[in-house]
């Protein structure tokens, strides 16, 4: 496991410079004519800006989207002030990817049923997600991670040095039995991949490294997840079963309301894993 002494420490300078270009550049890069046509032949919209364009898809009724960027400051000229460090996304949420929505909530820091922070004393994360809210037909709204072009989605990661993206599989995309219960960890940070595997396996969930899986890699540059400052992020891909095993009701109110253990040993290991983190990363 790469050691937090040995991960580098970039100046201010270098970060702001990475943030501005990233936000700078166009929110379709990347995209090109032959990826979307990829993109469409499973998704029915080759990203969110031409799935918020369509007049068919109802914002507040087909889709919902929430965030909270938390504000920040610094008006000393002697003391320095810190800044909100990580970013947690749920690209797929609602009925799209069942306990998404949910699991960012909780690792952000807030509790699922009433956002309440939770524990009280922090620390909080910015988050976003989109969901869909339909009550069937909610996986036409998917929108693969690559093609995530949401402004704020976009700007949220410009702004963060990581970010953790949560998404749903199932056991055969991941190579693993039917039935298994299992989260698939990706994304370019392998010191964050490292740190979430041995924090699931440390409350024994079943965690493994999916880099070598080309559909739940999460290392394309263009994966929201890694459109941060570092440019590199995480990525969970969660098995249906051990989503599922996390609520002892599988329903959109259900899974706001009641939670069971395995839910909390899930998100207390995302958090201590980010901590680990962000205990390594110095501003100068």
């Amino acid at each position: 496991m790469p050691s937090i002494s040995a991960m580098s420490t970039p100046s201010r300078r270098t970060l702001l410079a990475a943030a501005t270009a990233t936000a700078a550049a166009p929110f379709l890069t990347g995209i090109t004519a032959r990826d979307a046509y990829a993109a469409a032949r499973k998704d029915n919209f080759a990203s969110n800006t031409a799935l918020y364009a369509d007049p068919s898809v109802v914002e507040g009724t087909d889709y919902a989207r929430r965030h909270r960027r938390h504000a920040m400051f610094d008006d000393s000229r002697t003391e320095r002030s810190g800044f909100a460090r990580s970013v947690i996304l749920a690209p797929h949420g609602g009925g799209i990817e069942t306990g998404t929505s949910e699991l960012c909530l909780a690792i952000a820091g807030y509790h699922p049923k009433d956002l309440a922070p939770k524990p009280p004393q922090g620390p909080v994360h910015d988050y976003w997600m989109f969901e869909g809210i339909r009550k069937k037909d909610n996986g036409e709204l998917h929108v693969t991670s690559t093609h995530c072009d949401d402004h704020v989605a976009r700007s949220l990661c410009a702004g963060s040095l990581n970010a953790l993206s949560l998404h749903g599989c199932k056991p055969e995309q991941a190579q693993l039995p039917s039935g298994t219960p299992a989260v698939l960890v990706g994304g370019l940070n392998a010191t964050l991949r490292s740190y979430l595997i041995a924090e699931f396996k440390a409350v024994g969930i079943r965690a493994q490294d999916a880099t070598g899986i080309a559909d739940l890699a999460g290392t394309d540059p263009d994966n929201i997840a890694n459109r941060t400052m570092l440019g590199k992020g995480a990525q969970l891909e969660i098995t249906t079963p051990l989503r599922e095993s996390m609520f002892p009701d599988n329903s959109a109110d259900g899974r706001k309301e009641n939670q069971k253990q395995i839910f909390w040993d899930f998100v207390d290991a995302a958090r201590a894993a980010l901590q680990r983190l962000e205990a390594g990363q110095k501003i100068l």
